[in-house]
């Protein structure tokens, strides 16, 4: 075992030696006080590292995982973000923090998509915004009983980024649509079901499982060495079956879809703030939603119909402009402030209300900045 970072690092980077004499790369993400929250300092030794990884063929397979129990990642460092927003000159567009923020961590999350060797992410806790970005692209998913799964960027005036507007789609029409609107959580059984992830196992044999690696006869051909992974992986989950809770989504279909129908945003919205039942995790959704960012709601409409038939890498670049546009927006340092910083849960929304809404303005943020070239044009799938 080779431990390649100190403990104080963001990520840890360490090697296991298989029992063919090929290697296993693990990274740890090392931030449990802040929730394994994504930033630069995150984002960079990672890609880097991956890359190293990808291009040594001693590397037979990766795994992405976080220290401790409690979280795979909650999300972006946005406090830090928010900061720069706030500090940048006025009329300052794009914002320099947010333009290399966004920018590094699309292409991290691009990477792990396209990563030519077998990528295992452990899923388990919170995997929120940013984690989830690192999460679905990878080629072996694991989730467990205590994953808690969301994009609730509705809540601080962001928007589904980080890939949502192409893998939310995935939950179905409806369900992707509902949760990009309510930011409401997603358990394993869950993402299992919309092809999020791959394998349930025991949150307890995580380092059972990563011991097993150890044993597989690893042979360098990326297909096969996925296709022994995922043999290993199916092996343990055997020991989990029944043990992740039923899915969500599926309980409350017939309601999604309902209130889903309509074909205006103002009809959907209505229908889903005006629930009226007795489910909580339901009436959880659409407070949610009625608290959240008038103008996020918004966008999530838009992008539902601009993101249809784009490739991945394609809705990365679009939604680059849109985090730029959204970090020059007054509603992102505000709901970070009053769901982070200040905690007082009342955020003063600009426009305050739907009915302010200027189609014109929302259009807007798909415009891109005016670069000569797009910063992520080169990403090829």
């Amino acid at each position: 075992m080779a431990d390649l970072a100190a403990a104080a690092d963001p990520v840890l980077f360490r090697v296991i030696e298989a029992a063919n004499g090929r290697r296993i790369g693990i990274a740890t993400l090392n931030s449990e006080k802040t929730l394994h929250a994504i930033g630069l300092p995150m984002i960079r030794p990672l890609d880097a590292q991956l890359r190293v990884w990808a291009a040594d063929p001693a590397i037979a397979c990766v795994v992405l995982q976080a220290a401790g129990d409690k979280a795979f990642s909650a999300g972006g460092d946005v406090k830090t973000l928010a900061k720069a927003v706030r500090d940048a000159a006025p009329g300052t567009f794009p914002n320099p923090a947010a333009l290399a923020f966004f920018t590094e961590e699309y292409r991290l999350d691009h990477r792990i998509h396209v990563y030519p060797k077998p990528l295992l992410c452990w899923g388990s806790g919170i995997v929120m915004g940013g984690g989830m970005g690192l999460f679905v692209g990878a080629s072996h998913r694991v989730v467990t009983e205590t994953t808690r799964a969301a994009m609730p960027e509705i809540a601080i005036g962001l928007f589904p980024d980080v890939g949502g507007s192409w893998f939310l789609p995935k939950l179905g029409t409806k369900a992707g649509l509902f949760a990009a609107l309510t930011g409401a959580p997603l358990n394993g059984a869950d993402l299992l079901a919309a092809g999020l992830a791959d394998f349930g196992l025991r949150q307890a044999d995580r380092d059972a499982v990563l011991a097993s690696l150890t044993a597989i006869d690893w042979t360098g051909d990326a297909a096969a060495d996925r296709m022994a992974l995922s043999a290993v992986l199916a092996a343990h989950a055997e020991a989990a079956a029944g043990l992740l809770p039923p899915s969500k989504l599926a309980a409350q279909a017939a309601a999604i879809d309902a209130m889903c129908a309509g074909d205006s945003f103002a009809t959907v919205v209505a229908a889903i703030t005006g629930y009226a039942g007795d489910d909580v995790w339901l009436q959880k959704a659409a407070a949610a939603l009625k608290a959240g960012s008038p103008t996020t709601a918004a966008l999530v409409w838009a992008v539902r119909a601009r993101a249809a038939g784009l490739s991945l890498a394609e809705v990365f670049r679009m939604e680059l402009c849109i985090a730029l546009h959204c970090c020059a927006n007054p509603d992102f340092p505000e709901g970070v402030r009053a769901l982070l910083i200040d905690k007082d849960h009342a955020p003063q929304w600009s426009p305050a209300g739907l009915a302010e809404i200027d189609p014109a303005l929302i259009a807007a943020y798909f415009d891109a900045p005016g670069w000569a070239a797009h910063p992520l044009a080169d990403l090829a799938v």
